[in-house]
């Protein structure tokens, strides 16, 4: 594949999620590989306390991605039924636009979207 080589996903640790987002950042973004940081619902935890040591430790897996194996593209990801953020959709959209806001303010340079994922498990872009 032409373009880059990595992208960077921070995404929840349902494995339903992983599949449908590497798929949809190989696509849209052009790159062979997407590093995978996962977390229980990680919006919540990015939107809410974004100074706490979770925050912090997907914080350092981003760093490694973008500054070791060079992404320019770092998607946050929220989905339906989530188990560790089991709120309304309503709730995570907001939560996701937040957290993407957190991750931007990391200053690395990429691009930085967020991903919802309905329960027909499709990928839409919604930051």
């Amino acid at each position: 594949m032409a373009g880059e080589e990595f992208a960077t996903a921070i995404n929840c640790m349902d494995g339903r999620t992983q599949l449908p987002v590497i798929e949809w950042m190989r696509r849209e973004c052009g790159v062979e590989y997407v590093d995978n940081v996962t977390e229980p619902g990680p919006v919540k935890t990015l939107a809410e306390e974004p100074e706490c040591p979770t925050c912090a430790a997907v914080h350092r897996r981003v760093e490694i991605s973008c500054g070791r194996h060079g992404s320019h593209h770092i998607a946050v990801v929220a989905h339906e039924n989530c188990a560790g953020n089991p709120v309304s959709k309503e709730v995570q959209l907001e939560q996701l636009r937040r957290a993407v806001a957190t991750v931007a303010g990391w200053k690395f340079d990429a691009e930085v979207i967020g991903l919802w994922l309905g329960s027909d498990w499709r990928v839409e872009k919604i930051v």
